[in-house]
Parts: C-alpha cells; sequence; structure tokens
C-alpha cells in the first residue's frame, strides 16, 4: 500500500546537498490564515510517522533534538540566548514531542518571542560597545568554535561574548589594512602611512555599519520566516536530508533538477544566518574563475568596486539579487573559505550560464600515439516535468558513440563535484558498461531490498574505464562508481573516499495530504529509501573507497555524510546477483603502479603536507584578542602558506581536442568554442586527470576483447 501511495508524485533523488531551504515561505497566507503554522506541523507529523524510512517515536530523545537545533539555528554564535533564557526555555525540553502530537507551538511561540526582545537588546549591545575603542594590548584569547563553547551565564557575560566577537572583527580589518597600506607605500613612498588610531577608527567604523545592515534586514523578516526554522528543527530529527520546502524553494529545487540555472554559475544555501555555496556550474562565471569552492561561505557582495554589502543574516531570495546581475558585469564576493577559514575577495565577472555547461561533455585527448576520450558528467539530470527533454543517460549514450566513431582506446568518466541527481539515471548510466545485471539495491523501511537491473543486453562501451572521484561526489555518482567497481568493470580514482550519502529522497507536495487546504503549504522532502551496493554494503556513511587514493586537501579532515548530526547508519543487506567482469589482464598490476608513482611523485607528496597543514589550522579554534599577538599569529600563517603557494601549478603538456560534432559547431558558435579553451585549458594543467590517464593508458583488456562501434 504504502509504494502505491508514493508512486503518483514520486520524485526520486540523489543528492549532495539536501538541505536547501529558504527562510521563509508564503508570508501573505500564513499572514490571513493564523492556521497555517499548526496545518503544517499537523501535516508534517503525519507523513513522516507514516513514509520516513526510519520509523522514529515522537519521545524525549526527539523533543531533546528539536530544542537543541531550534536554539542553536537562531544563535548559531551565542549572541543572544543565556543560560537564565535556556533553564526556562527548558520546562520545554522534554514536552515539544506531546506538543507536536498534539499540534501545538508552545515552545516555538516562547523561544520566538523570547529571540524577538534579544534582537532589540542586541542592537543596543553593539552599538554601544562600539562607541569607543577597544583595549588591543590586553591578553585574552577568543574561542570561536561557537558550537562547543556554553552559552552567556548571564547577560553581563552575554555582553562580554559579544565585546570578543566584535574586537575580532575589528582586529582582522586592521590587520588586512595595514597590510594593503604596506603594499600601496611599497610602490608608492608619497603616500601617507595611517596611524593606528586611524585605522581602528574605520574599521571600527566599518564593522558598525555593517552591524547595522545586517539588523535592518532581520527587522524584515517576520514570524513565517523564523518558523521555517523550527519546521526544519523537527524534520531534520529524523535524518539530515528530510527538509520542509517552502513554495518558492520548491520551484527553485524543480528548476535545479532540469538543469535550468542562471546566475554567476553557483547553487547557493541558507544555513542559519550565512549563505553558503552548495556548487559551482561546470563551465559557468565561478567555475572558470576558479577560486570560488563548495562549502564556502560569502559574507559581502560589492557590485564591481562599490562599497561592499554585507549579505549574513540576509534572506537567500534577496541575497541572489545582489550577486546576479548584467552579463559582462563584475561582481566582487567576499569570502569565508571553507578550508582555512580566511577571508578572500573574489571578484568574478557575470555571464550568461548556458543550460549546455549543466550537461555531459567530452574531449578527446593523445597519449603514446593513443587517443582516449574523458566524458565530463555534472550532474545526473533529467526534467521530471518534461521526460522528453535531454536528460544525462541518453546524452552519455550519445556522447560515448561520438568518441568511439573517433577511433578512442579507453574512457574516463569524471564524476568530480557530481553531487548526484536522478536515481533513474544513474542505473541507466551504469548499464552502458555492462551487457545486463543489477545496478543498485534499493531499500524501503521494514521491507526487503529491491534490486535495480540494467536490462538491456546492449553495452555502450566495453572497452579500458576509469572513474574519477572525489570527496564531492555522492549519491547517484556513489551507485554509479559502486556498480563499476563491484563488476570490476572499471579503476575508481580521486579522494579516498567519497561523499557518503547512501539515501533516497522523495518531494512529496504538502496539499496532497490535506486537499481542502486553499493554499500552497510547500512540499517536504523525505528520506524514503537507503540504497546499497550489488555487493550488499552501503554507500551510507562510507561512500566508495577509491582503487587508487590520491591526495587532495581534504584528506585529513572530517568531510561529506559522516560528519553531518543524526546521518543514517551505514549497514549491509544481502548480495545480489551477479558476476565480476574481469575485462583486464593486469587490474592489480596497474592499480600497484600508479600507487608507486603517486608515492614518488613530489607534486602529490607536496599536496598531502597542505592537506596536513589544513587540518591543522582546521583545528586551531582559539584566537589572540591582542592585536600584537594577533598580527605575529597572522604572519606566521601567511608565511607557512608561501611553501604552499604552487602545489597545484602543473602541465602535463597534453593536448586535448573536441570531438568532430563540436568542431563543425564551433563555426557559428564562438561562444561554444571559448568554453571549450577554457576546459581544455584547465585539463592540461589537471594533476589527477593526468594521473588518471597514466591508469587508462595502461590498463589491457582480455584477449577477447574488441570495441563495438554502432
Amino acid at each position: 500500500m504504502k509504494k502505491k501511495f508514493i508512486v503518483p508524485f514520486l520524485i526520486i533523488i540523489l543528492l549532495i546537498s539536501t538541505s536547501i531551504y529558504s527562510s521563509s515561505f508564503d508570508k501573505k497566507a500564513s499572514e490571513k490564515d493564523p492556521e497555517k503554522d499548526r496545518v503544517i506541523v499537523y501535516v508534517l507529523k503525519n507523513i513522516l510517522s507514516r513514509y520516513h524510512y526510519v520509523q522514529k517515536e515522537l519521545n524525549d530523545n526527539f523533543s531533546e533534538h528539536v530544542y537543541t537545533s531550534f536554539i542553536d539555528g537562531l544563535d548559531p554564535n551565542k549572541r543572544y540566548f543565556t543560560q537564565e533564557d535556556l533553564k526556562e526555555f527548558s520546562q520545554f525540553k522534554y514536552q515539544i514531542d506531546d506538543q507536536l502530537k498534539d499540534t501545538r507551538i508552545d515552545f516555538y511561540k516562547l523561544v520566538y518571542n523570547r529571540f524577538l526582545e534579544k534582537l532589540t537588546a542586541a542592537k543596543n549591545n553593539y552599538r554601544t560597545l562600539l562607541a569607543q575603542p577597544f583595549d588591543y594590548k590586553k591578553k585574552e584569547l577568543i574561542d570561536v568554535e561557537y558550537d562547543k563553547i556554553p552559552f552567556a551565564k548571564n547577560e553581563h557575560e552575554l555582553i562580554d561574548y559579544w565585546r570578543k566577537q566584535l574586537k575580532l572583527s575589528i582586529l582582522s580589518r586592521i590587520e588586512e589594512a595595514e597590510t594593503a597600506q604596506n603594499t600601496d607605500i611599497e610602490k608608492d613612498k608619497t603616500i601617507k602611512k595611517k596611524t593606528f588610531k586611524s585605522l581602528e577608527h574605520e574599521a571600527r567604523k566599518e564593522v558598525l555599519k555593517n552591524m547595522d545592515e545586517l539588523y535592518q534586514r532581520i527587522d524584515e523578516l517576520e514570524n513565517s520566516d523564523w518558523y521555517s526554522t523550527f519546521l526544519n528543527s523537527v524534520v531534520s530529527g529524523f535524518d539530515p536530508h528530510t527538509t520542509y520546502m517552502s513554495p518558492r524553494t520548491k520551484s527553485r529545487f524543480d528548476q535545479e533538477m532540469s538543469g535550468k540555472l542562471e546566475g554567476i554559475g553557483a547553487r547557493l544555501q541558507k544555513k542559519g544566518i550565512y549563505t553558503h555555496i552548495v556548487e559551482l556550474i561546470s563551465g559557468g562565471p565561478a567555475w572558470k574563475q576558479g577560486d570560488l569552492e563548495p562549502e564556502d561561505i560569502i559574507l559581502k557582495v560589492a557590485q564591481g568596486t562599490e562599497t561592499p554589502l554585507d549579505i549574513v543574516g540576509m534572506r537567500l531570495d534577496d541575497a541572489i539579487k545582489f550577486i546576479k546581475g548584467k552579463k559582462g558585469t563584475e561582481v566582487r564576493l567576499t569570502v569565508k573559505k571553507k578550508i582555512d577559514g580566511s577571508v578572500k575577495i573574489i571578484p568574478i565577472i557575470r555571464d550568461v550560464v548556458e543550460l549546455d555547461e549543466t550537461f555531459v561533455k567530452s574531449t578527446i585527448v593523445e597519449k603514446n600515439g593513443e587517443k582516449y576520450g574523458i566524458i565530463d558528467l555534472p550532474r545526473f539530470y533529467i526534467d521530471f516535468n518534461d521526460l522528453s527533454r535531454r536528460d544525462a543517460a541518453k546524452d552519455m549514450e550519445i556522447e560515448i558513440d561520438r568518441l568511439k566513431n573517433e577511433n578512442v582506446k579507453g574512457l574516463i568518466v569524471d564524476l568530480r563535484d557530481n553531487g548526484g541527481g536522478s536515481l533513474k539515471t544513474a542505473i541507466e548510466i551504469g548499464g552502458l558498461f555492462i551487457s545486463k545485471g543489477p545496478i543498485v539495491q534499493v531499500k524501503y523501511r521494514g521491507e526487503e531490498p529491491l534490486v535495480k537491473n540494467d536490462t538491456d543486453s546492449k553495452t555502450q562501451w566495453n572497452g579500458p574505464l576509469v572513474v574519477m572521484v572525489n570527496e564531492f561526489s555522492a549519491s547517484a555518482s556513489e551507485i554509479f562508481a559502486a556498480a563499476m567497481q563491484d563488476y570490476k568493470r572499471g579503476v575508481i580514482i580521486g579522494g579516498k573516499q567519497t561523499y557518503g550519502k547512501g539515501t533516497v529522497q522523495n518531494v512529496m507536495p504538502i496539499n496532497r495530504f490535506y486537499e481542502k487546504y486553499p493554499s500552497d503549504l510547500g512540499a517536504l522532502k523525505m528520506t524514503i529509501q537507503k540504497f546499497y551496493r550489488i555487493n550488499g554494503g552501503s554507500t551510507q556513511i562510507e561512500g566508495v573507497y577509491s582503487d587508487i587514493a590520491l591526495p587532495t586537501k581534504y584528506s585529513y579532515m572530517k568531510f561529506g555524510e559522516r560528519d553531518l548530526e543524526g546521518a543514517l547508519p551505514w549497514d549491509k543487506v544481502q548480495q545480489a546477483k551477479y558476476s565480476t567482469i574481469d575485462s583486464y589482464s593486469n587490474f592489480t598490476d596497474v592499480i600497484y603502479n600508479s600507487k608507486q608513482r603517486v608515492l614518488k611523485n613530489e607534486k602529490f607528496n607536496k599536496i598531502d603536507d597542505y592537506a596536513k597543514w589544513l587540518k591543522k589550522n582546521q583545528d586551531e579554534k582559539t584566537y589572540s584578542l591582542n592585536y600584537t599577538t594577533f598580527k605575529k599569529e597572522s604572519k606566521k600563517k601567511e608565511k607557512e602558506s608561501e611553501q604552499f603557494k604552487n602545489i597545484y601549478k602543473f602541465d602535463s603538456n597534453l593536448a586535448f581536442s573536441s570531438p568532430k560534432h563540436e568542431l563543425n559547431l564551433f563555426v557559428n558558435d564562438t561562444v561554444l568554442k571559448e568554453k571549450r579553451i577554457v576546459w581544455h585549458k584547465n585539463l592540461k594543467k589537471d594533476i589527477y586527470l593526468n594521473e588518471a590517464l597514466n591508469v587508462l593508458s595502461e590498463l589491457k583488456m582480455t584477449k577477447n576483447y574488441t570495441i563495438v562501434k554502432q
């Protein structure tokens, strides 16, 4: 009965970024109907209890999760609530489950109303503190691991928390301004050097301006905006990929799944008060510029050389308006880097993000007198609203056929940074590389796993295959990579392991469960299945371990699904019936040779050192608030980083060229030609691709192997 109920409006998705939601939803409807909040809670609890993969009891443990998650969502930096507030809130700590069962939101109302009071007090706090200079000679530290530090004991200690956070912001700006000033003076000796007092005044003035702008935007938010945070605290109690999506967010989600994207070529996500980079669109302006990375946080946005606008706390929709702009104009993003916490200004020239750049593309490279094909698959895309449109599986089949007609000897499928997409396309693409057989196993709650097979006996590519992955390869990418690994159909090369998302989400329109409600209630993206490799093991948490693990800057960091609170555990089911293909006569030797090359490669060794250095800096969560010490520590890090300045500087001296069908298109499409030139230039400098080509060139098929052409 369960399956029949889900199928009519099923959208099966497997994405690395599955907690995308805006902080607002349909304000007007909520204002007209005060019961909307209760209606949504009523429907959500019933859907989750009946259809989520995990049959979770709404008990005291669940109540505690919602309690902690909501408070942390409102106050991630410990700026508002004190332990005195928490003492009052704690009366509901183990009662939220009961309130939800009765469709009551007393806890939400108490915390939300107190939060509004705290926002008013916060304005007075920062304005008073910024009215005069701090003591920059005082020897004191600040711990920025806010999720670990306790809430302030009382209002007096809370103000001291504010003082330290504001002081750190000012110190960073002073140090940055002083460094820029010294650089300018070196170029022009006539420039008059500003005093510390002057730099401090300017920095404090800038921090005040940014704080005023932040709270001006916060003042524009209403109950419905914060209520969305509460709803996601509730649904995340089942797992981190289950989220409530407002009508507007659902519309953006459908757009992403179909590949219809625009802007600087980056998918954004709101987490608390911050705007995060989720994914870069291959071929887009941000991808071409090269400095922006997934999980970076955008702090400010400037239009060219204009004064930057602080977007911390801004709604996602509003932030996007400032980031988007006319083709050819410049946007400067002030970004906090995920990798080391540094703040960097990244200039990007806006452009139209062509739909084609979210789709499959291929290139040809010659190595040691032989031709090899490289297929870049950015996403397992499909348009669920129009299945006649192009999708990843159809495009892969066409691209492989084109490369076969170019007489390529081997094939690389590049899944790096591919966050997933459609389960259907993942299964169909897997089937392009085997005659027929199981690709993945899918399991509903309390049921036996279902084996999903490729039933087409045709093999589109039966030659040498290498699959490239990294730490951002997830979900559908992991299904494909795992199947190729289990069949021994190809060599998996890349980071130590992939992201580790082994769950399937279903997008359910809430109005389907409450048809009498007149307006759009949004949707619930809910985990309904787990998927398993054909060898029985789950990719959940563990991901796919590469046959050849290459050092990356993420090698020693906590990263991926295993770092998410509440992630479903790893487990296994019975192995599906399949036989390894054993296509290669030297599979083990090729892997051994590659590992030896990597161990002896100075560049890879340096990248490994860089990864260790980044991990060390990531673990450092305290900063000195004494300016002399702060500057000394900053200079030390800057000096240490110099040794890693050119670690990715590499030239393979290989020439890449587009397939013949694209060469014909270049005559009338100079934009496409320019995109391919940029892509080929980047591939030439890609040390990871270079090693993948080394592996591919060494693979020898068994004697009965022949490439079958159309």
